[in-house]
């Protein structure tokens, strides 16, 4: 599904399954909490990426990861 937002357009299906394989992988290291809610964070940066060009959702989810992680780290 493509959602028109100005003059670019987000395909939501790409991002929503980057953002449930970084969720998952972040949950599961207990990066993030293990609840139903949406972190804005991570959404946001997977949303950056992806308006950067990154399409593919596997890439989009290790980079995101790997952005989150480095960004918690330094915090």
């Amino acid at each position: 599904m493509l959602i028109e937002r100005g003059l670019r357009v987000m395909n939501v299906d790409t991002i929503g399954k980057a953002y449930d394989i970084a969720a998952n992988y972040l949950r599961r290291t207990g990066t993030i909490a293990d609840t139903t809610a949406t972190n804005d964070a991570l959404l946001e940066l997977i949303v950056r990426l992806f308006q950067r060009g990154e399409t593919h959702p596997i890439r989009l989810a290790n980079k995101a990861i790997s952005n989150f992680e480095t960004a918690k780290l330094a915090a």
